[in-house]
């Protein structure tokens, strides 16, 4: 997991969320027309949720996890904006599930990118001359200062030491340009893509700030097209993707989630000094001992916080109704014994890039082994492609949104790696809530705002 060097909050447009509640009619499944198993799961989602006939949408798709970029518009946007055409207003959640493609293939550089590659190389390339320039003579200028305290050169050390840095500035600037040309960094979830189905031309270097997080300005809302709700209802077969809406439903049926909740920190010290964002390493395990206070002491849950580095034993959280915790890479640890219902999560990079052959990969695991809803990144995601921890969870007990809202409005970016699995209609606190929004506050709460205004 890799944190990013820079946190610039870039694209200030964004759409609301609904604010009246989901309904199924909200709802428009995605389906692979050549895969018979695919077409089995949207129909059983469609009849278990009652949700319109002609809501489900079968497309052309590979039926691999991975589509190119090219195919990616060329075999979903396209025809999906087809199918949808007179039905825009209505479209709220796009529901992907099994046998549907997870993730998106990089975007190659144009013929214009390639042309301004070209023009560029010599200007990255001076520029990284002159910096290595200027950093020698800074360094010859200490040497000499450190032998004789009194030479003549002493005052020139801080002049050449502004130029260094005027250098190495010029040398990002220029190194940032090749990125973006390049596409550096453009592999991202088909769900997290999806978001943008209504957006042009934006660019798939990096992410996108995504307009529908709660800490959004609203003065900025209703300039551009509609964001939309994204979720996946998937796993290592149709079976598993199927056992996610029964669970759902039936925790709703009996009045809501009851269970226990697991923390798994790791004691990392919170520097809001050095991490004004709270979007590195410390920001996020302080999100989670917020959380671990939050549902405790005002939800009144049954929490236990482990603030220690290693793991949570295996088989050591019985009765886990939510569980978040991190950092084991690619390796799960059967510490949960879910309940039908549970929302587990590990923060952790390539926790889904599989979830038909999952491995040792974190998602596909926490839904083989009985959870109903889960996330995770289909590449590397930085900690910043998390949702913070208290945030996700703290919506999740108010009963006052479902799965799909409360990650809409938690998780920072489009465009990007994460994906949702679950029912996205799967509210597991409605009948049972344990606090009210406005008892979740930005986390961590020693950091800057996210956003201003």
């Amino acid at each position: 997991m890799r944190r990013p060097a820079a946190f610039a909050l870039a694209v200030c447009l964004v759409t609301a969320c609904p604010a009246s509640a989901l309904e199924p009619r909200d709802v428009f499944i995605l389906a692979n027309k050549n895969m018979p198993e695919s077409r089995d799961v949207a129909a059983y989602y469609r009849q278990k949720r009652q949700v319109p006939a002609e809501n489900v949408l079968l497309l052309d798709v590979p039926g691999s996890e991975d589509i190119s970029r090219e195919d990616y518009h060329r075999r979903i946007v396209g025809p999906l904006r087809e199918l949808l055409k007179g039905r825009r207003e209505q479209v709220k959640v796009l529901l992907t599930v099994f046998g549907f493609p997870l993730r998106v293939g990089p975007e190659f550089p144009s013929e214009a990118d390639q042309k301004a590659l070209t023009e560029l190389k010599p200007q990255l390339d001076q520029a990284q001359a002159e910096l290595q320039k200027a950093k020698q003579t800074v360094r010859i200028l200490e040497e000499e200062l450190k032998r004789d305290k009194d030479t003549p050169i002493a005052g020139q050390i801080a002049e050449k030491r502004t130029e260094a840095d005027a250098a190495q500035r010029k040398v990002a600037e220029l190194e940032e340009r090749q990125r973006r040309l390049q596409h550096v960094e453009s592999v991202a979830s088909v769900d997290s893509e999806l978001m943008l189905l209504w957006w042009n031309g934006y660019p798939t270097y990096r992410w996108l700030i995504n307009p529908l997080h709660w800490q959004f300005p609203a003065a900025s809302r209703l300039q551009v097209p509609p964001v939309l709700l994204t979720c996946r209802l998937d796993g290592p077969n149709p079976e598993v993707a199927k056992r996610l809406v029964d669970d759902a439903i039936a925790v709703e049926r009996k009045g809501g989630l009851t269970g226990r909740v697991y923390v798994d920190a790791r004691g990392i010290n919170y520097n809001p000094e050095s991490d004004k964002g709270g979007t590195a390493y410390g920001g996020y395990d302080e999100s989670m001992r917020e959380m671990a206070r939050l549902l405790l002491k005002d939800a009144k849950m049954d929490v236990t916080l482990d603030n220690k580095e290693p793991l949570f034993p295996p088989h050591s959280c019985p009765d886990c109704a939510l569980y978040c915790g991190w950092y084991a890479l690619q390796n799960y640890s059967e510490c949960c014994k879910f309940v039908p219902g549970a929302v587990a999560w590990h923060l952790a990079s390539l926790e889904a890039v599989s979830l038909r052959n999952p491995g040792k990969q974190w998602a596909g695991n926490i839904l083989r082994d009985g959870a109903a809803a889960t996330l995770g990144p289909v590449s590397e995601p930085y900690t910043i492609g998390f949702p913070k921890p208290e945030e996700f969870f703290g919506f999740l007990v108010t009963g006052e949104y479902t799965l799909v809202e409360c990650y809409a409005r938690t998780t920072l970016l489009t465009s990007w790696m994460m994906t949702l699995i679950g029912d996205p209609l799967y509210n597991p606190y409605k009948g049972s809530p344990k606090l009210k929004s406005s008892d979740v506050y930005p986390s961590p709460q020693k950091a800057a705002r996210l956003f201003n205004g």
